[in-house]
């Protein structure tokens, strides 16, 4: 074998030794420090669960329970609260609850706690569903003086007074000013929630939730002229965070700083305001 035959072979084999050491080296590090594919495992966790009781579908503040707005679902035992009512412990709960009236709103799936209904046979339905601080005034409406009928149990009202004023000069004159801005509707009658079937409710005696001084307003207001109320949209529950806001004060001056302006007539001054 020629000499140069001789050294290209062994050039040859000194690539190919290289090559497989490279490819070695590049596996063991691809290996150890590489990318890395993970791969999902999922595993099953038995979790421990007791039957609660809970609202079977949402359930509007003063609304009646019956049988069908209440039912047993399965809830995880480590969260569970003191208070619900579990079916191992509680099992006749639900014919309880039966008759009771919901006092904070409820929606389907949530549990049932002692707090946010009342329980029939206890006193004083309305007065657990009024706030800290407030009181219930009635005062008589028609269907013509409250949005046709369409006012019901929750919603939200302005409260408008219309009277006959006598001017300087003896003459009469009808004045409407609204006294009461956000009122809550507690009752229509002694319908404390709306009724699905009907859409409206022409009651004769509206329920209001409102504070002391409202209220007193409010019955001076019945005396001096006639009273209407005008629904709000829902979208306007949150003004004055939620509360009722009088316009009006118990001498019939403006409380909401429109500027009143005097107004002479023959010589004698007036003060009106909007």
């Amino acid at each position: 074998m020629s000499p140069l035959r001789i050294v290209i072979l062994a050039v040859a084999a000194a690539a190919a030794i290289m090559a497989a050491l490279l490819v070695r080296n590049t596996v063991a590090s691809s290996g150890a420090g590489g990318t890395v594919i993970p791969v999902e495992r999922v595993v099953e966790v038995e979790i421990e669960q007791v039957k609660v009781l809970v609202a079977a579908s949402d359930l509007p503040v003063g609304h009646l329970l019956t049988s069908d707005d209440l039912k047993w679902a399965p809830w995880p035992k480590r969260t569970l609260n003191s208070n619900y009512y579990t079916e191992a412990t509680e099992r006749d709960s639900m014919a309880a609850l039966t008759g009771s009236v919901v006092r904070t709103a409820l929606f389907r799936g949530e549990p049932i706690l002692p707090q946010k209904v009342v329980e029939k046979g206890d006193s004083g339905v309305m007065a657990a569903l009024l706030r800290p601080g407030l009181r219930a005034m009635s005062v008589e409406i028609s269907p013509e003086s409250a949005s046709g009928g369409f006012i019901l149990p929750d919603d939200r009202v302005d409260v408008i007074l219309t009277r006959m004023v006598s001017d300087p000069d003896g003459e009469e004159r009808t004045l409407t000013s609204t006294i009461l801005e956000n009122v809550r509707i507690l009752a229509i009658d002694q319908m404390l929630s709306a009724i699905e079937e009907e859409a409206a409710l022409a009651g004769s005696i509206a329920t209001l939730e409102l504070n002391l001084k409202q209220a007193e307003l409010v019955a001076m207001a019945e005396r001096t002229g006639e009273l209407s109320l005008a629904l709000r949209s829902t979208a306007d529950a949150g003004f004055n965070d939620g509360h009722a806001r009088a316009t009006m004060d118990l001498n019939g001056d403006v409380e909401t700083g429109t500027p009143r302006i005097t107004v002479y007539r023959r010589g004698k001054a007036t003060i009106e305001g909007s």
